[in-house]
């Protein structure tokens, strides 16, 4: 496999995170890997992107990838929002095909490329067209990333029935936890969805904002998604 899409259960639930997490692992196994961000939102440079947040993890910069910036980030826009209102509102309109066009770049250049969701799996880029369109049409394998909190369940168990619908293959779950919360239903969630779903769950990451720390947390988890990419 020369790629995988990081989706999550919804926005802000850890996917920048795990996505750079997934990329500094491979790195440190040895492949040459580049991560990518299709419809950036909510940033004026490129110092404000997700994509700047993978190379801090990964221990690299912008000057790393210099060659293939316009590749790693097919669109950014100023406005927050989902993808199609920030596209509407700059009147810049989203073209699939140049996103397939730089995955495909970037693949052929790289030996993995990781690509960032925006929001959750349905997140739209159009009136009519949805990311996860995109996905199909690149045969991605993707990876859940679902903050682990009340209100779990539903959105992952949603987001694992419209990648199924659409004969999407799925690697697995990583739940990210909150600074606080139930401790039981924390404990519980990725048991039931696992039950539920018979997905594979990679792993629970705890709120740590020492990226090294964290990182030697994922280690078994990249394991785990490495042996579910086979």
């Amino acid at each position: 496999m020369k790629g995988v899409f990081v989706t999550g259960t919804d926005t802000g639930v850890g996917k920048t995170i795990v996505t750079g997490l997934l990329a500094r692992y491979l790195l440190e196994n040895g492949s040459n890997v580049i991560t990518q961000k299709w419809v950036q939102t909510g940033c004026s440079d490129f110092t404000s992107t997700d994509v700047r947040l993978h190379l801090k993890i990964m221990g690299r910069g912008k000057k790393d990838i210099k060659d293939y910036l316009n590749h790693v980030l097919p669109y950014m826009f100023k406005t927050a929002g989902s993808p199609h209102l920030a596209s509407s509102i700059e009147n810049k309109r989203i073209y699939p095909d140049k996103i397939i066009k730089s995955f495909r770049i970037l693949s052929g250049s790289f030996d993995f490329v990781i690509a960032e969701g925006t929001g959750g799996v349905l997140t739209p880029f159009n009136k009519k067209r949805l990311l996860i369109d995109i996905v199909k049409k690149l045969d991605l394998a993707v990876l859940i990333v679902a903050q682990n909190k009340l209100g779990a369940i539903n959105h992952t168990l949603l987001t694992i029935e419209a990648l199924r619908r659409r004969c999407i293959k799925i690697l697995g779950i990583v739940f990210n936890n909150p600074k606080s919360g139930n401790k039981i239903v924390l404990r519980d969630n990725p048991l039931i969805i696992k039950a539920l779903s018979h997905e594979k769950v990679l792993g629970v990451l705890s709120r740590n904002n020492r990226l090294d720390n964290l990182y030697q947390e994922f280690i078994p988890i990249g394991k785990r998604i490495c042996k579910a990419a086979i």
